[in-house]
């Protein structure tokens, strides 16, 4: 069937087949719905890098670029470092190993990820992640909807050294994130 036959039998065709892409998207873009989304390109080397609890992680997309629906960073981290197991309750997780070797506890269920390994973890469940063998690991993670950035940005503001974990479970609560008792 040829794309006339196509569009006659749905009727004819429609203002969008008619018009010109340029003018579709302009069309588009000018939709109240598209005007705080923009297009954004992220270089391996670019994002907002902060400091969290000895860690660094760089911020890639963060929710006032995607209209809240998606906060993507990448973290580099120390042989050994993790977080204990935890709930979200308004963000579901999906965690990439990028290199290294990373434990990942999903719902009482755990895996050694490595490279191009992926794990994701829906909210409401119990999820942790240590970083395993001598290496150093990097992960990309993607929560969604956005929002933690807002709660990395006072994690980097804590003072160096170990961390006070009642200052970090603080924190964590105020954006619906608990920690859990192991057992």
């Amino acid at each position: 069937m040829n794309r006339k036959t196509f569009l006659t039998r749905l009727g004819g065709t429609s203002l969008a087949v008619m018009l010109p892409a340029n003018a579709v998207m302009a069309t588009i873009r000018n939709s109240p719905l598209e005007k705080k989304r923009k297009e954004k390109i992220v270089l391996a080397n670019e994002g907002v890098e902060l400091n969290i609890l000895g860690n660094p992680q760089r911020h890639k997309v963060v929710g006032l670029d995607t209209d809240n629906q998606i906060f993507e960073w990448v973290d580099n981290l120390a042989p050994g470092s993790g977080i204990p197991p935890h709930i979200h309750t308004r963000e579901d997780e999906i965690f990439r190993v990028l290199k290294g070797q990373v434990e990942i506890m999903v719902d009482n269920k755990s895996t050694i990820l490595k490279a191009g390994d992926m794990a994701f973890a829906p909210k409401n469940i119990v999820h942790s992640w240590k970083v395993v063998g001598e290496e150093k690991a990097q992960m990309w993670v993607s929560a969604f909807p956005s929002g933690m950035e807002h709660m990395f940005h006072e994690l980097s503001e804590l003072p160096e050294g170990k961390p006070d974990f009642n200052k970090v479970a603080a924190i964590c609560d105020k954006y619906g994130i608990t920690f859990v008792q192991e057992g």
